[in-house]
């Protein structure tokens, strides 16, 4: 395969004669997308440039740290609350008295004032193990958004290798072209060295330029696509030229042939991160119901303070009074009846944590079936490997053999074409199902939860 891809491209140069001006320009203008100075990257390269990179990726990444945050004693109840007071007040009065013993006083503009500082705290010291339902809780969000990470990672990786192949296989597909022009640019010359000296009619003439232009056409098509890919792949690694001229290392597709299904299936049921993330669901579902069984339990709590406290009064007999002291109290509480709240929630935790359970199974059972509808893809794709792998020896020599009867002139050109896309199409046939057989093997192994071992 490498001495024919070396072939192809001997056979570019010079420049395609039989192209019209315009069509040989815009060729031109492609194909320094090919033949300029560019980076190499292999897999790894990308995949680390992505992980490092990926915008997608990052915002996980930070909402990840969130629920890190999010997982301490404070958050969960166990923790005082402690709080520092302070205020003043006054009032500006006009008063009149009246006494028991007949006699009369009025007082104008008497100013009252007060002034405080205190520190009061408030515990919680039980609340039916709420505190410790609520920890557990915190501790499984902790671990869903290292979940969602991985499953994050797991899908770029997956997302990135898929591209990183679909961009060789498109080069791929554009030497098959180039190699095509090459091949109708030969029959070309040889039609009109024999038109030149009258052994050719100028319609076995046309048809050669018209045959020849059609596979320019489609070469130029695929550059463009071959672009599109190669800016997808720069997206994806996040990299601020998105546009930058990038070649990757690979120049073959070569499907891992050695995947073996039983540990595919042991693999996915202890490791798929969506699997994972289903159980964690689940069990999130049953701490919910238990932080609601709490409610059926009284509690207690302990509010305590400490405080100073100034009171300067405008009339009676006392001008200022001053306080220093401490203050605390034990609250235990029970909620008798909520309007059959707690019944109605406990029952529908409880449906929650049925439903969960349900979903578990679903999404274990689709990955099952999933697993089984790829891995039949992927056996039947390496079948289709060999398969083509002699269509294209056979349909190379049956070219060769064509193309010499050709130039000997025992075969019409319509034969010869039909030579010509035979080992064109067995090849595309052939990178089909290598390309093919890749995408299923990186399913495969983002089913089984095994996707980081590509950076490897």
């Amino acid at each position: 395969m490498n001495n024919l891809r070396k072939q192809k491209c001997a056979q570019l140069s010079p420049p395609f004669r039989g192209l019209g001006g315009q069509l040989r320009w815009l060729l031109l203008l492609f194909l320094p997308l090919s033949v300029n100075a560019q980076e190499v990257y292999d897999l790894k390269h990308c995949l680390e440039t992505g992980l490092k990179r990926n915008y997608d990726l990052l915002i996980i990444r930070n909402e990840q740290q969130i629920s890190d945050n999010n997982r301490t004693w404070g958050n969960a109840g166990f923790l005082p609350a402690v709080d520092l007071n302070a205020g003043y007040s006054g009032a500006l009065n006009n008063t009149t008295q009246e006494f028991t013993d007949g006699l009369t006083g009025k007082n104008t503009n008497v100013l009252n004032q007060g002034v405080d500082l205190g520190l009061n705290v408030s515990w919680t010291i039980f609340d039916g193990l709420y505190m410790q339902t609520n920890y557990q809780r915190l501790k499984e969000f902790q671990k869903m958004g290292e979940l969602n990470t991985k499953l994050a990672v797991e899908n770029l990786i997956c997302s990135v290798t898929a591209e990183y192949y679909n961009f060789v296989y498109q080069n791929l597909r554009l030497a098959n072209l180039q190699y095509a022009v090459s091949l109708s640019k030969e029959r070309l010359r040889i039609v009109e060295a024999r038109y030149n000296i009258g052994s050719m009619s100028r319609l076995d003439l046309q048809q050669a330029r018209v045959d020849f232009n059609a596979d320019s056409s489609n070469l130029i098509k695929q550059f463009e696509i071959v672009n599109t890919s190669r800016i997808t792949l720069n997206r994806m690694m996040a990299l601020e030229n998105v546009s930058q001229q990038i070649v990757v290392k690979d120049t073959l597709i070569n499907p891992d042939p050695s995947l073996k299904q039983t540990e595919l299936r042991t693999n996915m049921e202890q490791s798929n991160a969506r699997l994972l993330l289903s159980a964690k669901n689940r069990t999130i579902g049953e701490l919910d119901y238990k932080a609601l069984k709490s409610r059926n339990y009284p509690y207690l709590k302990l509010n305590a303070g400490y405080g100073y406290s100034i009171d300067r009064y405008g009339s009676g007999t006392i001008n200022r009074q001053d306080n220093l002291g401490l203050t605390y109290g034990l609250t235990l509480g029970f909620n008798i009846f909520d309007g059959f709240n707690r019944q109605r929630e406990q029952k529908n935790a409880k449906l929650a944590i049925q439903n969960r359970q349900l979903q578990y199974e679903q999404m274990e059972l689709s990955l099952k079936a999933d697993l089984a509808n790829i891995w039949m893809a992927y056996k039947n794709n390496l079948k289709l490997l060999n398969l083509e792998n002699e269509n294209v020896n056979a349909a190379r020599e049956n070219y060769e053999i064509a193309i010499e009867r050709y130039r000997l002139g025992e075969l019409s050109g319509i034969e010869l074409r039909e030579a010509q896309n035979s080992l064109l199409g067995a090849e595309e046939r052939l990178l089909q199902a290598q390309y093919n057989t890749k995408l299923c093997e990186i399913s495969l192994m983002q089913i089984s939860g095994q996707a980081t071992s590509y950076l490897e």
